[in-house]
């Protein structure tokens, strides 16, 4: 072959592309006496595998708001993730959905017109 597979070298290089990800975990209700709410921890588990699937991303750190609202961004473990993101600690965030970040849920999404 006279000229290189530009394709399998871009996928070449794509696959040695590691992302330091951290997690970030919220959920907006107190979950009885418990530490950690069941959510947060179906949560985790959810992107832990994900991350398993996805050898590029390397999970670094975590961060978790249980309990609190996602209407602002006054919560302390989010404050923390946006430093690390620009300290370049963090080059990637891993959530369930950026109803986690945002704070809205499908009904507003749907009220928006975002969602059906």
């Amino acid at each position: 072959m006279l000229y290189p597979d530009m394709n399998l070298q871009k996928r070449t290089q794509q696959n040695t592309t590691r992302y330091r990800t951290a997690l970030y975990l919220r959920l907006s209700r107190e979950d009885g006496d418990k530490t950690e709410s069941d959510s947060i921890a179906n949560q985790r588990t959810l992107l832990e595998a994900y991350a398993a699937d996805h050898p590029e991303l390397c999970i670094v750190d975590e961060f978790v708001d249980d309990g609190y609202s996602g209407s602002n961004f006054e919560r302390p473990a989010f404050q923390n993730l946006f430093r690390e993101l620009e300290q370049g600690t963090i080059n990637c965030i891993l959530v369930k959905d950026y109803c986690a970040i945002i704070g809205l849920n499908q009904k507003d999404l749907e009220n928006q017109g975002i969602l059906a």
